[in-house]
């Protein structure tokens, strides 16, 4: 009788034990979409070695999002729009799709709205990705 009880404690000890789950880290992440801040002229950079992500790990508004292990498994993309005379525009990420040699990206550039009330200000729209791959990256 004593085995029993023991066999059954046992196995209630075991099973409401703390289960780990193992979940794959998406294949990527926007970090950020700001419509300020960004570089004068329109480019899509891609950011691979530890030196260069150290940039984006002093970024106070990455700060947080972007950690110096991540650099062994993990690329950076920033997507510029350049200047814009007006508020409104933005550049998102529509699509990401993982070959077996290489990371495609796609992208959009959105333009305001024709019945958007947009201020007449210099604008600088950029977006920062977290591609959670070392593979090549092309962006669409």
């Amino acid at each position: 009788m004593k085995k029993v009880v023991s066999i059954i404690a046992v196995f209630i000890l075991f099973s409401c034990g703390a289960k780990k789950t193992s979940g794959a880290a998406p294949l990527y992440e926007v970090l950020t979409t700001q419509s300020s801040g960004g570089g004068n002229i329109k480019f899509f950079e891609i950011l691979t070695e530890p030196n260069e992500i150290k940039m984006l790990e002093n970024d106070p508004l990455l700060a947080d999002k972007v950690k110096e292990t991540d650099t062994n498994s993990a690329n950076y993309v920033i997507l510029n729009m350049g200047e814009k005379n007006t508020s409104g525009y933005s550049i998102e990420v529509v699509n990401v799709e993982e070959t077996d040699k290489n990371i495609i990206i796609t992208v959009k550039e959105n333009n305001p709205s024709p019945d958007a009330m947009t201020m007449q200000m210099i604008s600088y729209p950029y977006t920062v990705v977290k591609i959670n791959s070392k593979k090549e990256i092309i962006v669409k």
